[in-house]
């Protein structure tokens, strides 16, 4: 054993570029071991099809989660970009194409998209309170998120001291479902709010599972906006990855951590089965259930994966059958198939074991905000890419047969897709020079296979609200990153307030290490 660190983080993934930075600021000697050839995790940018050159976030895609603070604290200079479209929702009435138009700042024509879906301004006047309470709420939430854990009874206090009592009792207390249905009527509208509370979390409307990642999907930075990394998601990890080898931090790729052992005061780190590390303290980037094997410990409950990811490539965008210009329809994020009924009964067919009849899913044209992915010959072409999210679609959808699951579920996901469009999907996406459509699926099978995400579970386990359910913290659950072994801490999406594209856990361990 030569090699002695002050810390030692397991897994290269955004979360735990974070942590090294921060912790090398505190002169504290880091290692990166990264068990994969390559940094990021899923938070990285690849030329999906080789035939061009178009640099995909292949998992990761959009940002809200991250703290203005992280990045002003690491001196990393990375943009991300506001969207005017929040969402476009097609649909049909009384046999006419139509669509639901909301962009981030409310206005008239969103009011009138609303008149037009409804035949009022009521649902539009309840959408504008609705999401202003949330707003209320991530502004008091939002900044707890890089200090020590709050107990619930104090998140609480403080949004009663802030007048949002009510708030707390329907996204905290009362089932959302039961919040939308009370302050909704139109079915499509329950959907497009509902949404946010089913991404990659398999869960009915009125779980409280579906509080939980709606309450992570509305209060990032105190907005709950979600901006398009510019120059995709892989721009974020190379800053980061630049940041840390410039203050020091040592990072070894095609390492992989095989056992964790005791010398003494030191935890003991064992690389590829062969090589022995010594260190003060451990931060798992990689999911507690990773953790867990490694120590031969008992993994932690978990819920597996319930998305489908597919990325595409396309020489044109399509023409919309309701007439909305695609630069609009599709620079938000574009609704398929959400209402609220949908939601619910895909819900309900996938837990019964069968691939649903209508399967809900949601997609966004990254480069309609920031076409710097695409090479100039490509834009100047017009080429776009378009990802598309489907949920509802758990993992013991693909157990029997992974790539044959894939085939149907895209197959059905295009036919939904092209029933509000006037050029079919297939024909507006680019070729490669072997003839196939520039188009790849990624199951939660592939997400553990490629990513390491154990049961293709984006969150690594269940997400838990952005507090502690103790009575009292102590240090042994100060920040919400410590384990059973006060030398070793989660640093990734595992731990509390962890979850998505955030640094948080990253920040949050450091801090925990470093006894803040």
């Amino acid at each position: 054993m030569n090699e002695k660190f002050d810390v030692v983080i397991i897994g290269g993934g955004h979360n735990g570029l974070v942590a090294a930075c921060y912790l090398a600021l505190s002169n504290k000697k880091t290692l990166i071991l990264e068990a994969k050839s390559e940094l990021g995790g899923a938070s990285t940018s690849v030329r999906a099809f080789p035939d061009f050159d178009a640099n995909l976030s292949r998992y990761s895609y959009l940002v809200s989660l991250l703290p203005d603070q992280i990045l002003r604290d690491l001196s990393i200079d990375f943009e991300t970009i506001s969207r005017k479209v929040s969402s476009f929702t097609p649909t049909t009435r009384n046999d006419r194409n139509i669509g639901l138009l909301v962009n981030r700042q409310l206005d008239d024509e969103s009011k009138d998209s609303f008149i037009a879906l409804t035949g009022s301004d009521l649902e539009y006047k309840k959408w504008d309170a609705f999401y202003n309470d949330l707003f209320k709420l991530a502004q008091v939430m939002a900044p707890t998120m890089l200090s020590p854990l709050l107990t619930r009874f104090e998140m609480k206090q403080l949004a009663i001291d802030n007048g949002l009592s009510q708030v707390w009792d329907d996204f905290i207390e009362r089932p959302l479902g039961e919040v939308i249905r009370r302050e909704f009527s139109e079915d499509l509208v329950r959907g497009v709010v509902l949404t946010d509370a089913l991404i990659g979390t398999f869960t009915p409307a009125d779980n409280l599972m579906a509080n939980i990642c709606f309450l992570y999907h509305l209060i990032g930075n105190g907005t709950g906006e979600w901006k398009v990394p510019r120059g995709g998601m892989g721009a974020l990890v190379k800053k980061l990855t630049a940041r840390a080898r410039e203050l020091g931090v040592e990072i070894r790729t095609d390492s992989k951590v095989t056992k964790i052992g005791d010398e003494g005061s030191f935890k003991t780190v064992e690389v590829n089965k062969n090589e022995i590390i010594a260190t003060e303290f451990i931060a798992a980037n990689c999911a507690p259930q990773i953790l867990a094997e490694i120590l031969g410990a008992t993994p932690p409950k978990y819920t597996k994966g319930s998305q489908l990811k597919i990325n595409m490539l396309l020489k044109k965008l399509p023409r919309l059958k309701s007439g909305t210009d695609p630069k609009a329809a599709f620079a938000g994020t574009f609704h398929i198939d959400e209402s609220y009924a949908q939601l619910e009964k895909a819900f309900q067919e996938a837990e019964s074991g069968k691939i649903p009849n209508i399967i809900p899913a949601e997609m966004y044209c990254h480069t309609l905000t920031d076409n710097s992915i695409l090479s100039d010959d490509l834009n100047k072409a017009g080429y776009q890419t378009l990802t598309l999210f489907a949920i509802h679609t758990p993992a013991s959808l693909f157990d029997h047969d992974n790539e044959g699951a894939k085939a149907k579920m895209l197959s059905q996901i295009l036919h939904q897709l092209n029933q509000y469009l006037l050029d079919p999907i297939e024909e507006c996406l680019a070729v490669s020079a072997n003839g196939t459509l520039c188009i790849e699926v990624k199951s939660p099978q592939d997400l553990e296979k490629d990513v390491s995400l154990p049961g293709g579970n984006i969150f690594h386990i269940d997400l838990q609200f952005p507090f502690s359910e103790a009575v009292e913290n102590t240090h042994a659950n100060r920040w919400g990153v410590e384990t059973d072994d006060k030398q070793i801490f989660i640093c990734g999406a595992g731990a509390i307030r962890g979850g998505g594209v955030s640094g948080i856990g990253g920040h949050n361990a450091a801090m925990a290490i470093l006894g803040k």
